[in-house]
């Protein structure tokens, strides 16, 4: 049998495979090599965004929970000054109520290398700061604490002033100092004045609300007078009344910042005064013509106004600064009288007589005040209250006569908590100048519903 010659022997086919396995093996295992370290570092950047990821989630859970810890330090602080103002519990209740988080909300476990954070704890639902004013014993117009929110509040008062006045006029010439040669008019004015009024305020949220304001007012005055021109030795008497609606008001206030603990509250309001009631030009007037001095009447309205007799817009701010264990508030408002234009009077007969353009003096008021608790349902307030009215103008110059008055008043009140809807608050006020009224005295029982 003969060989081929060109086939290879076995031995050298071994070798050939041999060799070639050799050169493809290393690069076989360098992509296996590459492969591997590709998904560990894939792997490692996956855990860095988880854990980048539960880190946020944490801040964002700290921060809650830090907002949540506020609050909680804000109603404690509000609840204590209220205990010290006498305010007694608040309305808001200050309680957290707890409640079940949403998964998605709850602090997620931390998985770091070998450790195993707690499980995060449900985070409760924060309570409602009261951020309004402590309440202090009502002596001004303007109550210094805000209604709370959707709470009704009705107000029955009741305010009884007294006014007398003794003026003295001269007519004639003196010949020498202390001897006059004329007549002297004596006269003295004594108006009892007693007002039913039913306030209504409604807190639209706890930092604003609104007030409506009816009264009903009584007046009677009493004139004594031994009038210039008669030759009468003995004295006149000139009664007159009047009742009926008074002047109704409305008004808004906001509480402009979030006050607390050695931090004043500042509430700012804006009221409106209408002319519903009965005005000085609308009653009639002793007098058959236009009076002059007196020659023809007594001048005095046969019947007492009810209103003003001007529609009026009044600014203001009110104040309120805690200082345990005492607040002062106080109030600052500038008063506008409206001018009313071709004015009328009637005079004795029914005969009209026309006036011109009349424009009331505008007001500046400003009072200060202080309140301390007794205990946790009583409270007294004290305080001054003093306001600035500007001459009256006719067809725009000032009236003959009129001049710039200056009221005073000290104010004292006290106010009793029977249960947390109904309190009792009495102020009585004394007159410090001659044109103030002698005494005020008020009574209000505010209802909460």
């Amino acid at each position: 049998m003969s060989r081929c010659p060109l086939q290879p022997p076995r031995q050298l086919l071994s070798l050939t495979l041999l060799l070639v396995l050799c050169t493809a093996w290393p690069t076989r295992a360098a992509g296996a090599d590459d492969g591997a370290r590709e998904q560990r570092l894939q792997a490692l950047q996956e855990q860095i965004n988880a854990e980048r990821r539960q880190l946020n989630d944490m801040r964002a859970t700290l921060a809650e929970r830090q907002q949540h810890l506020d609050q909680l330090q804000r109603a404690l602080d509000d609840e204590i000054l209220a205990g010290a103002t006498g305010r007694g519990p608040a309305l808001t209740a200050y309680a957290p109520q707890q409640s079940a988080a949403p998964a998605e909300q709850a602090a997620p476990a931390v998985a770091t290398a070998g450790m195993q954070a707690d499980p995060p704890q449900p985070v409760g639902q924060a309570p409602e700061s009261d951020t309004r004013p402590p309440e202090v014993a009502q002596i001004f117009d303007q109550p210094g604490v805000l209604t709370p929110a959707r709470r009704f509040v009705l107000e029955p008062s009741l305010q009884y002033g007294y006014y007398g006045n003794n003026r003295v006029a001269l007519v004639g010439y003196t010949v020498i100092p202390a001897i006059l040669i004329g007549l002297i008019d004596v006269r003295q004015v004594k108006i009892n004045t007693t007002t039913a009024t039913l306030t209504a305020r409604y807190g639209i949220n706890n930092r604003m609300e609104i007030e409506g304001k009816v009264p009903y007012v009584y007046v009677h005055s009493d004139t004594v007078s031994r009038e210039i021109f008669t030759g009468s030795a003995q004295d006149n008497v000139f009664n007159a009344r009047g009742k009926g609606l008074g002047d109704i008001e409305a008004t808004f206030r906001y509480q402009l910042n979030q006050g607390g603990l050695d931090k004043p509250f500042y509430i700012g309001w804006l009221r409106y005064k209408s002319r519903s009631g009965r005005g000085p030009f609308e009653v009639i007037t002793d007098c058959v013509t236009r009076c002059v001095a007196n020659a023809t009447g007594t001048g005095l309205p046969l019947d007492m106004p009810t209103g003003s007799g001007f529609e009026a817009i009044q600014p203001g701010v009110t104040w309120l600064f805690p200082s345990d264990p005492v607040v002062f508030f106080g109030t600052v408002s500038y008063l506008h009288n409206i001018e009313r234009t071709n004015v009328t009077r009637r005079v004795l007969g029914g005969e009209e007589e026309f006036i011109g353009d009349i424009s009331g003096g505008d007001v500046l008021g400003l009072n200060l005040g202080l309140g301390l608790a007794l205990n946790e349902k009583a409270a007294i307030s004290i305080g001054y209250d003093h306001n600035v009215i500007d001459r009256i103008k006719h067809n725009g110059e000032d009236v003959p006569g009129s001049v710039r008055l200056n009221l005073g008043t000290l104010l004292l009140g006290g106010t009793y908590r029977f249960n947390d809807h109904v309190s009792l608050n009495v102020a009585i006020g004394a007159g410090l100048t001659e044109d103030t009224p002698d005494l005020s005295l008020t009574t209000r029982v505010p209802i909460t519903f």
